[in-house]
């Protein structure tokens, strides 16, 4: 028998039970990857975060959905987990903002934390903007989606955008559209595979508020139906937009989970990569016993 430290963390919430849960697991080193996936599927969130000491980074980060698939990139799964870290003691005093180093799969980068009024916030670099070529079969996403032709917006074109992980950005009329979203996994697996996407990210943008996006996000191809905070989707939808010329000021506030219960706010400012800011709460800390 051996005990872990182990716990879940609202990650991208204002107070518990928002947000979007991620369980995590200190000191796996030793565990081979099927128990890893084990573990994650007995937690059952969307993603299950473990901490490894590295010998590139302050911390080694792994990451697995419930489904048993390893995911990467630097979102609510690298947020939350240096949350916790924090708010377990394990960073010191962050009264004074720090920068500490993630290493996660091939990449090492930056996320700085900083304690105000009793809350921890983060803010972490993602990766240069990659893009995918554009969507050719805008009937079949429609179709994927359930929403209608008028539904859909053309500008800017649907097409995968990646600083970390390639999600395919799909821009839509309005909240109400958005809301509608009725994804059928069969018809959008190919859709997104066509794509070179991971995920799908449809969002919509007021022209009164340029700055601010409703969105939803649906992963079918690592078994995650629907997300309530996508770290690895908002950088990319923030450095598109900005490509396109379409963001104002150079930040985007992102709304996502509202559908699901679970409201969430992400913080992307493009500095000129991405950098995705948040806080969470840990609602859960105990001993996991295997």
């Amino acid at each position: 028998m051996a005990d872990f430290t182990a716990g879940l963390v609202d990650v991208f919430a204002e107070a518990p039970l928002t947000g979007n849960p991620l369980a995590v697991v200190e000191g796996a080193e030793g565990l081979s990857d099927d128990v890893l996936r084990r573990i994650a599927r007995e937690f059952n969130q969307a993603e299950t975060t473990f901490l490894f000491r590295s010998e590139r980074a302050d911390w080694k980060l792994r990451s697995f959905t419930a489904a048993g698939v390893e995911v990467f990139g630097a979102g609510h799964n690298a947020l939350g987990a240096w949350l916790w870290l924090g708010y377990g003691g394990q960073l010191g005093s962050l009264r004074d903002a720090k920068t500490f180093h993630q290493e996660i799969g091939n990449d090492v980068l930056p996320i700085t934390l900083e304690e105000r009024g009793g809350r921890i916030y983060g803010r972490m670099r993602q990766a240069p903007l990659r893009l995918q070529a554009p969507l050719q079969s805008f009937d079949d996403l429609a179709a994927a989606l359930c929403l209608t032709d008028a539904d859909m917006l053309r500008s800017p074109t649907p097409r995968a955008a990646d600083t970390g992980a390639s999600h395919l950005m799909v821009r839509v009329r309005d909240r109400a559209a958005v809301d509608r979203a009725a994804p059928n996994s069969e018809l959008l697996l190919p859709v997104l595979k066509s794509a070179s996407a991971e995920g799908c990210y449809i969002y919509a943008i007021d022209d009164a508020a340029p700055s601010h996006a409703y969105t939803r996000f649906f992963n079918p191809t690592v078994g995650l139906w629907e997300d309530s905070a996508t770290g690895t989707a908002a950088g990319p939808l923030a450095a598109y937009l900005g490509h396109e010329k379409l963001l104002t000021g150079g930040e985007l506030t992102i709304e996502q989970g509202a559908k699901m219960g679970r409201p969430s706010f992400l913080h992307v400012r493009l500095v000129p990569d991405p950098e995705l800011s948040g806080s969470g709460v840990t609602v859960m800390r105990g001993t996991l016993r295997l």
